[in-house]
């Protein structure tokens, strides 16, 4: 039996939809003001519970064979980097281990090993990526890029009104991945022998600017962007602002920040490696949009 936690985030879902499609068993760990009742109707185990909670934790990871950490300080609405990222992530990591858990995967973030001082989330999943490979389970380590997913919104959007909001530098490179492709390669990780102990860079098969994004909506829906493109110094000032009411919440807009402020790609060799190594090819940005879209 598989335990996904971050099981009602845009990735986690994915991974209970496809292990579900797969007749595996599957326990989601979600919490009670979630939305879980898809997860349910498809057959997945519902384990209610609070990451923050070593109990709930050790109760979860009873009777399972593979644990795939898909959650994050993002989807909780009182948890911080800290809390959500690091503490709770490495206790899931000792309960994993007290209960001969047989394969951990957990999903870190693209650029987590340049040491961005103000960025909690790229800190936390690098401290629990050392922490995971010290413990003495078997794992995979995934890297992501953005997720196509969190495009869908504004694509929607864009096809309402044929605005796209660009903050940064629009040459910026970036390669999102098929969020679909990465709940894949998660569950795959625990039975692909390639994988164990292993850290993967997971990006798209393509190297985009960020503008090239909004003229990728442009062919989808087949009208012009309205492109509004503020600098990063807007940014700044929203989170000095910020910081005048809710020093913590300024804290935590450094992650966004880092994401807007350098460029997240994965290169050709890093691609090879993993197609090459879970024997499948990676879908476009194009592609996993058009499929969402319905277009």
């Amino acid at each position: 039996m598989f335990l996904v936690t971050g099981a009602t985030g845009d990735l986690g879902r994915r991974i209970v939809r496809l292990l579900r499609e797969r007749e595996t068993s599957v326990r989601s760990f979600v919490r009670l003001n979630s939305r879980y009742a898809e997860l349910e109707n498809r057959g997945s185990e519902i384990f209610i519970g609070d990451l923050r909670r070593e109990r709930d934790l050790h109760k979860a990871c009873q009777g399972i064979q593979y644990v795939i950490s898909a959650h994050g300080s993002g989807e909780t609405r009182n948890g911080d980097a800290e809390t959500i990222d690091y503490h709770a992530t490495v206790e899931l990591i000792d309960q994993a281990k007290a209960a001969g858990v047989e394969h951990f995967v957990f999903i870190s973030v693209l650029g987590v090993d340049r040491g961005y001082e103000d960025a909690p989330v790229f800190k936390a999943k690098r401290e629990v990526e050392k922490y995971l490979q010290a413990s003495g389970l078997s794992y995979t380590i995934l890297r992501p890029s953005g997720f196509a997913s969190n495009l869908l919104p504004l694509a929607e959007q864009f096809r309402q009104t044929g605005v796209y909001l660009l903050v940064g530098d629009p040459l910026s490179r970036t390669s999102i991945v098929s969020t679909d492709d990465l709940a894949r390669l998660a569950i795959e990780s625990t039975a692909t022998e390639g994988a164990r102990n292993q850290i993967f860079s997971v990006g798209g098969p393509e190297i985009l600017k960020r503008e090239e994004i909004p003229k990728i909506f442009s062919r989808i829906f087949n009208r012009e962007p309205f492109l509004l493109n503020p600098p990063l110094l807007a940014v700044d000032g929203l989170r000095s602002a910020i910081g005048l009411f809710n020093p913590r919440l300024r804290t935590n807009l450094g992650t966004l920040r880092t994401l807007l402020a350098n460029e997240f790609f994965t290169t050709p060799t890093e691609t090879e490696r993993l197609e090459s190594t879970f024997n499948f090819k990676l879908e476009t940005l194009e592609t996993f949009l058009r499929r969402y879209l319905g277009v």
